[in-house]
């Protein structure tokens, strides 16, 4: 989740998970349209918005290749050596 601020008197923060937005615009305010048709108005720029999402993204990605790596590690330390394996 990215956490975004919607523009009003107190530019309240909120949690908003990246693979519901379908556009962000400025109209000139940053106006983040969900896959449910809802519009948000925030107060980051657009490029901010961009940003977070990607930073989000590449977070993911880095988890999940790291997870990957450490269960294929586990797998070969745990394993017994090849049959045609001198040792």
């Amino acid at each position: 989740m990215i956490v975004l601020h919607r523009l009003g008197h107190d530019a309240e923060p909120f949690h908003l998970n990246p693979d519901m937005i379908l556009t962000v615009e400025a109209t000139p305010d940053t106006v983040v349209t969900l896959a449910s048709g809802s519009k948000i108005v925030v107060l980051e720029a657009p490029d901010r918005v961009v940003d977070e999402i990607r930073h989000w993204r590449a977070d993911i990605l880095s988890d999940a290749l790291s997870s990957s790596r450490r269960s294929a590690m586990r797998a070969i330390e745990g394993s017994p050596p090849p049959a045609d394996h001198p040792g």
